[in-house]
Parts: C-alpha cells; sequence; structure tokens
C-alpha cells in the first residue's frame, strides 16, 4: 500500500507519497515512462487510458486521457529534468483544472538489494489546491493504480 502523507504547513503545498516494489529501478523507471506499460497500470477500476503520450526529454510533454463510463479525463504536461533510472521532475494540468494550477512533481527512485522505493512529491499551486485535491480521493486512486503496478511487477507481467 502507497503511504501518504500531506504537509500541514500552509508554506508547503505538496503531498508525499511513497512506495516500495520488489523489482529493480530500471524496470519501475521504465513501467512509469513507457506509455505500453503506463497505460497496462495508471488506470483504475472502469477505467481505460485510451491517449497515452510520453515524449521523454527535458521540455518533452506528456498527454494521458482516460475514460470511464463515456466520460473522459484529461491531463498534460511538461518534462523539467529526467535522470533515468533515478529521477524525474515534471509539471502537469488537468483538463478541468480542478486543482487550482499547474502542480509540479518530482518523482524519485532508490534501489536497494533489488527493491526499489518510488517516491513522488506533488507540490501544488496552493494549500488550498492541494486540500482541494486530497478531497477528490485522489490518493486513494493512485494507491489502488501504485498498487496494480506492484501486482504486474511482481508476477513478471511488466514485458512489453
Amino acid at each position: 500500500m502507497m503511504s501518504v502523507r500531506s504537509e500541514i504547513s500552509p508554506t508547503e503545498p505538496t503531498i508525499i507519497m511513497s512506495r516500495i516494489y520488489d523489482a529493480p529501478r530500471s524496470l519501475v523507471f521504465e513501467a512509469i515512462t513507457s506509455p505500453a506499460l503506463l497505460q497496462r497500470w495508471l488506470v483504475g477500476p472502469g477505467w481505460t487510458m485510451p491517449v497515452c503520450e510520453v515524449d521523454l526529454r527535458p521540455e518533452g510533454r506528456f498527454r494521458y486521457v482516460w475514460r470511464k463510463s463515456g466520460k473522459d479525463m484529461g491531463m498534460s504536461g511538461t518534462f523539467r529534468e529526467i535522470v533515468p533510472p533515478e529521477r524525474i521532475v515534471h509539471t502537469e494540468i488537468f483538463d478541468e483544472d480542478w486543482t487550482g494550477g499547474e502542480t509540479e512533481v518530482t518523482t524519485t527512485l532508490r534501489e536497494s538489494n533489488g527493491r526499489t522505493t518510488l517516491s513522488m512529491t506533488v507540490r501544488y499551486a496552493s494549500a488550498a489546491a492541494r486540500e482541494a485535491a486530497l478531497k477528490t480521493g485522489m490518493v486513494d486512486g493512485m494507491s489502488a493504480t501504485y498498487d496494480t503496478l506492484a501486482e504486474l511487477l511482481a508476477n513478471g507481467s511488466m514485458q512489453r
């Protein structure tokens, strides 16, 4: 299960999440950056991801569109920093800007004894935006998708 901690200080509008995977970080890095693999795990129950475009380079863009019951939810962003297989910094914003502006996401991968700790810091435009995001159930949704990733990594199903 992904552990989640929300910063309390109004000057730090962040959510910090982490998860340990029984897989080498090179495989986890590929799973979080490859469109073919993202479409297999970055979806919640009943959701599909008909659009998954990733231009994995600094200033490269990405675009995700999820679909459930005929309704789409889209998100776009720009990669700011990429250090394979250990760090990615990107921005993101949903088409229907329910988070109050662009967020910055820093993902780090640390490997020890064949296990990888993925840590993600999501910095919102404001503390109010962070609180609004928390009220959407995004933590539960992210936990479910990262549980799916753990299952796929554990059973060796992350081959393209």
